[in-house]
């Protein structure tokens, strides 16, 4: 019993690190970022990053295991938006592309976030209480952002679609925080 328990945890272990894909480490860059940020010396940085170590090994996993295989397979990360590093255009020493199928040439799964970068927003009050802001995102896509103010609450609705609720009060706590 014990052996088919060890074959098994041995199967999937290796199973499991087998279904981790190159990507970006979008999840590593992210701690080495604040790795980098916590502090200005090279050499505090150099023992901060030491003392992270356990957590960059976690980092990895979840990159190796989870969002470089999402990257691979939907073709952008669900992190940053970016596309996998595979799908970068450059010039080749091997060119196949052209006999292959279609099919092959792109990530098979429609990426599972809409990362998108507002381009451009235009703002407007409608009245006392109702703004609009019209939202022009990179890819060209186009949204309306309402705000509506009801009482001490302020609802806020994309395309006509509630998708957040704050107070007045929660709003000026934002604020204070950003002056």
């Amino acid at each position: 019993m014990k052996t088919t328990i060890a074959k098994v945890v041995a199967l999937s272990t290796v199973a499991i690190s087998l279904s981790g894909c190159v990507g970006s480490n979008a999840v590593t860059g992210m701690l080495m970022k604040f790795n980098v940020e916590a502090v200005d010396n090279r050499y505090a940085r150099g023992g901060l990053n030491m003392l992270l170590a356990p957590v960059y090994g976690i980092t990895v996993a979840a990159d190796y295991l989870i969002f470089n295989s999402l990257e691979f397979w939907t073709g952008k990360n669900p992190l940053n938006g970016k596309p996998h590093i595979f799908d970068t255009k450059t010039e080749t020493m091997i060119d196949i592309n052209d006999d292959l199928d279609d099919s092959l040439k792109e990530a098979p799964i429609a990426p599972i976030s809409q990362y998108r970068t507002i381009e451009r927003g235009h703002m407007q009050s409608l009245d006392a209480n109702t703004i609009q802001m019209d939202i022009t995102y990179d890819n060209g896509e186009r949204a309306t952002l309402i705000g509506v103010k009801e009482g001490e609450k302020v609802s806020y609705f994309i395309d006509g679609e509630l998708v957040a609720e704050t107070s007045l009060q929660e709003l000026e706590d934002y604020l204070a925080t950003q002056a």
